[in-house]
């Protein structure tokens, strides 16, 4: 049966506190540590590990966290086709995917570490990147590849089927929303099975039900779905 990704106009922007930690939780301290506004060291960060793993949500989470601050940042992914110049007020660089790199993002990529590393003012500045392998087996040029994997890295695990469904529950408990087994293997069945994409469902179905005054049902998430 084919997924369905959740891409269902979810308003909700990925945050560290919306993302359960479970055995990823060394990354994530590492994360908030870094966001806090404390002190950091400028040393770069590389998160792998495979898809529905949380990369991309945590990346965009810590942009969101600088962004409230007022801070400016620099983001590449794979589908930055013509990447900006390094603008030297970025207090961090956020490179997403970067196993999916073309040689000009390569090339950018490179330049912004590079860039990044050297402290503006006295003042250091960050480089997080994520990718699908661990550095040394990333197919990426050399010099990148090696500054990929000099700093802090993290293998980050997908969780188990009983670990996301259990976070399901409590989520849907802490709303007062009774959600079955039949509706909970619906969902992890037919969507994205990531964790930040579950969680922003569950966000959206207790809202719809609401408004509807329904029981959350699996007849309630089609009409849901038929009505977006």
């Amino acid at each position: 049966m084919k997924q369905l990704a959740l891409d269902i106009g979810l308003s909700t922007r990925p945050t560290l506190d919306s993302f359960f930690s479970g055995p990823n939780e060394a990354a994530i301290n590492h994360l908030r540590l870094w966001t806090s506004g404390g002190t950091r060291a400028p040393v770069p960060t590389y998160l792998w590990g495979e898809a529905g793993s949380g990369k991309t949500h945590l990346l965009q989470a810590v942009h969101q966290a600088l962004s409230e601050q007022g801070l400016a940042v620099g983001w590449l992914d794979s589908y930055t086709f013509h990447p900006p110049e390094f603008n030297d007020d970025w207090v961090a660089v956020l490179m997403d995917d970067v196993h999916l790199y073309n040689a000009e993002q390569q090339h950018t990529a490179f330049n912004w570490f590079v860039n990044a590393l050297t402290p503006r003012s006295g003042v250091p500045r960050w480089v997080l990147a994520a990718g699908a392998l661990p550095p040394a087996d990333l197919r990426l040029r050399d010099d990148l590849r090696t500054r990929l994997g000099w700093g802090h890295v993290y293998g980050l695990k997908v969780l188990e089927e009983p670990e996301r469904r259990a976070v399901l529950r409590q989520a849907a408990d802490a709303r007062g929303l009774f959600l079955s087994d039949e509706v909970m293997s619906y969902m992890l069945n037919r969507f994205s099975r990531d964790l930040g994409s579950l969680m922003q469902l569950l966000d959206h179905l207790d809202h719809y039900a609401l408004q509807t005054q329904r029981a959350l049902t699996i007849p309630l998430v089609r009409a849901m779905l038929e009505n977006e």
